[in-house]
């Protein structure tokens, strides 16, 4: 199968990049940047994954530059991923309508335009597919000063159900895997204090294993979750 992932240039899209990889998808990866990381993965993979730099606050050349100079409309693209995010955090008392608009377009705006086009793409190739969005734990309870990140990643789930109502007639399937805390660059600047604080918050008193949200979201692009859509599936190590 062929995979639109965005940000994976670490974290959570680069693990997933791998996972995939590991399972014989061709992965069609977007990041701003290139890291050590991905780089040693192009070197491994250099048939099976394909690299775009591409700033996703560029709503205005998603079409050409993403789907027809670079996928090409001859390639049938099976799935997508909707990882890529930035976060925007502080408490509602000194919220700004400047990196609130930038982080709504980078974390909603683009992903509804790459949804648009990912289906337009399976339409065309006759091909069941399947969407994933990356969600986030937040939505669903509280965490002082995520109110503005977390209402983007709500946005996404409202999307994805009814993405899936709307196209399921036709087999293509959408769903949002909650992800509960993970060790990576964007909660790097949390204290110990307040990494235990989260920890005490869930079933299994650690981080989520970023490996199993990866293979949560490989399960999900499979034909093994045929009859799974308009979901949000947890992965937050029992923080509900």
């Amino acid at each position: 199968m062929n995979i639109l992932v965005t940000g994976i240039s670490k974290g959570l899209g680069l693990v997933t990049a791998e996972t995939l990889l590991k399972y014989g998808h061709t992965v069609y990866g977007i990041s701003r940047n290139k890291s050590a990381e991905l780089e040693n993965l192009m070197n491994l993979h250099p048939d099976k994954l394909q690299w775009l730099n591409y700033d996703l606050s560029d709503t205005e050349n998603i079409r050409n530059n993403i789907f027809k100079e670079w996928i090409g409309f001859k390639c049938p693209l099976h799935g997508f991923v909707n990882n890529a995010a930035m976060a925007y955090d502080d408490i509602v008392t000194n919220l700004r309508v400047e990196p609130l608009e930038k982080m709504f377009k980078v974390n909603v705006f683009t992903p509804m335009l790459l949804t648009k086009f990912a289906i337009r793409h399976m339409l065309l190739h006759h091909i069941q597919g399947s969407i994933v969005h990356i969600s986030s734990i937040s939505v669903h309870t509280g965490y002082k000063g995520l109110a503005m990140y977390a209402s983007t990643k709500g946005a996404l789930e409202a999307f994805s159900k009814n993405t899936a109502r709307e196209w399921g007639e036709l087999g293509i399937r959408s769903n949002c895997v909650v992800a509960g805390f993970m060790e990576t660059e964007m909660s790097s600047t949390l204290s110990n204090e307040q990494r235990n604080r989260i920890y005490k918050r869930t079933s299994l008193k650690k981080a989520v294993d970023i490996q199993s949200v990866a293979e949560t979201i490989s399960f999900l692009l499979s034909d093994k979750a045929s009859s799974i859509t308009g979901q949000n599936i947890h992965v937050d190590a029992g923080t509900i």
